[in-house]
């Protein structure tokens, strides 16, 4: 794992996107997996920038979700997928054919799940995968205690993640469950980008740096492997914004 310390948000979100690039125009057809979230954003216009400036092409690439809350409607503005297509999809005008979602409405969660996995399957894995963590040390919803060992799941989600996710959404609605991509697939993606910023995410991040690896803090995982990036602002090293 490498880490790099950057100065601010824009920074760090300017470094993932460095390496994202790099990774676009060696592997143009390669699996993507992109985070929800407030910490990515910027990273994503960059992306963009990047698309409409045609340093890259990222309508050859494909996609896949990395969670979906359940319960909630892709239409709904807080979903995952709608944050996605706001963000990514349609400002590159991604093909839809090359844009695999969770339907978390369906009746059959255990389906979905393997359809996601037969999906980074026939693509030989995922490329590189984009994650944010949450205050408690998620990645995607793999919660604390989450086996490592799975692949896509069903999960019943920490209070907390419920708590911070009520910001997303338009509706009264507390959803208990998420649908994600599982630690052991996001552990084979060829390269894996963490980012983190702000005092909330201190914690977590100083975990990762002692060198722990204890799936109770599931961030630490990516300790293990042999193409992370963990970029973070000064604020979630030093604990103060």
């Amino acid at each position: 794992m490498k880490l790099i310390v950057t100065e601010n948000y824009e920074e760090m979100s300017q470094q993932a996107t460095e390496i994202i690039i790099k990774t676009f125009q060696s592997q143009p057809n390669g699996l993507y997996c992109f985070a929800g979230g407030d910490t990515p954003v910027k990273t994503l216009q960059l992306l963009c920038k990047a698309h409409e400036e045609k340093l890259i092409d990222l309508t050859q690439a494909y996609y896949i979700e990395l969670d979906e809350w359940v319960g909630l409607d892709q239409t709904n503005s807080g979903s995952c997928l709608a944050y996605l297509k706001k963000n990514l999809f349609e400002p590159a005008h991604i093909p839809l054919d090359h844009i695999h979602a969770f339907n978390s409405l369906s009746k059959n969660l255990v389906e979905e799940c393997q359809r996601a996995n037969q999906y980074i399957s026939a693509h030989n894995g995922l490329t590189l995968t984009l994650l944010g963590v949450g205050v408690n040390g998620h990645l995607g919803f793999n919660e604390p205690g989450v086996n490592p060992n799975y692949c896509a799941h069903i999960i019943n989600l920490d209070e907390i993640t419920q708590s911070v996710g009520k910001k997303y959404f338009d509706t009264n609605e507390i959803l208990s469950q998420g649908i994600t991509l599982g630690i052991k697939q996001l552990m084979e993606s060829q390269i894996v980008i963490v980012e983190a910023n702000g005092a909330k995410k201190h914690e977590p991040i100083q975990r990762v740096i002692n060198g722990d690896i204890d799936i109770m803090c599931p961030v630490t995982i990516i300790n293990n492997h042999p193409q992370a990036y963990l970029i973070v602002d000064r604020a979630a090293i030093k604990g103060d914004d």
